[in-house]
């Protein structure tokens, strides 16, 4: 098993930028894909961003040019900055990672507020 846990969430003015941080432990040798959902309210969780073991990174339309992920080689943290922030990426962030075996742990989620 992996356990995930986030931090860096918070209140930013439109504009602003925050960085979020997942911990990784556990089984993380057979991590396969570190990613960052957002849900927000009313609407379905949707991907942001991912990377793989090998550090590729992948991103949606809407985070494209704003928001960079990165991890360790050691596959322990994942971070995401996000820049430029919008009303519109208000939501709650999860951290999500697939292991080689198929199996997806997702962590408790961390809140970003963005509002003037």
């Amino acid at each position: 098993q992996v356990q995930l846990v986030e931090s860096g969430g918070g209140l930013v003015q439109p504009g602003g930028s925050l960085r979020l941080s997942c911990a990784a432990s556990g089984s993380i040798s057979s991590i396969y894909a570190m990613n960052w959902y957002r849900q927000a309210p009313d609407k379905r969780r949707e991907l942001v961003a991912s990377i793989t073991s090998t550090g590729i990174p992948n991103y949606t339309d809407s985070a494209k040019g704003r928001f960079t992920i990165s991890s360790d080689n050691a596959k322990t943290t994942v971070d995401l900055q996000m820049n430029s922030l919008k009303p519109e990426d208000t939501a709650v962030y999860y951290c999500n990672v697939q292991t080689s075996f198929g199996f997806f742990y997702w962590g408790q989620g961390t809140q970003v507020t963005v509002s003037s």
